[in-house]
């Protein structure tokens, strides 16, 4: 699928993302080191907490891990962001991979393993994946090539972003004079990206904009207690890791800054025995179709031939052993593989069914919205998407 035929797609919001590129690295030479060194360009701290599935309304055996979600913790050092930003905003890739939607305006995505050496080293890296498998509590790999780095990017111009913040400036003498009674009327409920569900188990999200004066930019999940609770968006080089396949969740607009750019790579558990419930339906419609079918279907059949192959030598030990065949266990194992085929079947859909620029939207009206620290149950009632 081209970027040229996800474009012309009509109906989709308009792209703003010029702002972006002048003054970047479209402006400078480009440094020539491609290499990701976690000992220069990792500044990894420890999350200050993680939510566990069970903080959040849902039962601890949801989905492959008991954990939720991190707060915003540091990964990235400034050297490492600018890099990732010269590659991302490069004129290739946003001439090719550039892609939008029903649920965002600008998104980039399947560019890392052809123009983005340094942010595909960076997320194949053994140090930072064990950084990130220790905060989810289960080893991860990223999913497939096509999903590191993918891009949603939210642009204003500098006028726009100066409103904003005296406007912000306004609401918040109001609020202070009425003693809160009417709300925070500064904080903006339009997402940059509408209420879904994500394709794979786990994803990591690194802001690669600065944030001072920045008022928003929160994440909000959808809880099992039937309501929404906002988990403060991450600094420039910080990162949130979540168990987003299971928990409906949106990024908020941020206001009184000129841009809010978020790499999202997604990870699936390395063990290929342990569960995988990988689906296409929030990447189908924005992604090189053909691409996505091959990446997919590769790692689900290598999937299939490791659990085939160590399925095979315990069979074959026993029957050396002189044990006899362990039936049950067989038609065990038999019902899993199938379980995975069909799932692996079901996901891919006749290429002329995929409905370019279409992901598939949570539709939540009026919720509660708690803040973080759930003890407080400080709430207020909100429009969110």
């Amino acid at each position: 699928m081209a970027t040229a035929d996800v474009l012309a797609q009509p109906g989709l919001p308009k792209q703003h993302f010029a702002p972006i590129i002048k003054g970047t690295a479209t402006k400078r030479k480009l440094e020539t080191t491609k290499t990701f060194d976690p000992t220069q360009h990792l500044a990894f701290e420890q999350p200050e907490s993680i939510l566990m599935m069970e903080d959040i309304g849902f039962s601890k055996d949801t989905g492959v891990s008991p954990v939720a979600v991190s707060q915003p913790f540091r990964l990235f050092t400034p050297e490492c962001i600018q890099k990732f930003r010269d590659e991302v905003l490069s004129e290739a890739v946003m001439s090719e991979c550039t892609v939008k939607s029903n649920l965002a305006a600008c998104q980039i995505r399947g560019y890392a393993a052809k123009h983005a050496p340094f942010v595909y080293d960076a997320w194949h890296n053994p140090t930072l994946l064990s950084h990130i498998s220790k905060i989810a509590g289960v080893d991860l790999i990223p999913n497939m090539n096509l999903e590191i780095g993918h891009i949603n990017i939210s642009v204003k111009s500098s006028a726009q972003a100066a409103s904003e913040r005296a406007e912000i400036e306004r609401e918040r003498k109001n609020y202070d004079q009425d003693e809160g009674i009417a709300g925070c009327p500064w904080e903006d409920d339009k997402p940059v990206v509408g209420w879904h569900t994500d394709s794979y188990p786990f994803v990591c999200v690194t802001m690669l904009s600065d944030c001072e004066g920045m008022v928003g930019g929160e994440t909000a999940l959808r809880t099992g207690f039937g309501d929404v609770m906002k988990v403060r968006g991450p600094e420039m080089g910080c990162a949130v890791v979540m168990q987003g396949r299971y928990i409906t969740h949106q990024a908020l607009r941020a206001l009184g800054s000129k841009e809010r750019i978020t790499m999202v790579t997604s990870f699936r558990p390395k063990s290929p025995h342990l569960p995988d419930d990988s689906v296409l339906s929030t990447v189908r419609g924005i992604s090189d179709i053909s691409e996505l079918y091959y990446e997919y279907a590769r790692y689900r059949l290598e999937m299939l031939e490791e659990r085939t192959r160590v399925q095979l030598k315990s069979l074959r030990e026993a029957h050396a052993a002189g044990k006899k065949t362990d039936e049950k266990g067989m038609k065990a194992f038999l019902a899993q593989q199938k379980s995975l085929l069909e799932r692996t079947d079901e996901e891919i859909l006749p290429y002329e069914e995929v409905v370019r620029g279409k992901q598939p939207e949570v539709k939540v009206d009026e919720v509660v919205v708690v803040e973080e620290d759930r003890s407080q149950r400080v709430t207020k009632r909100a429009k969110l998407g």
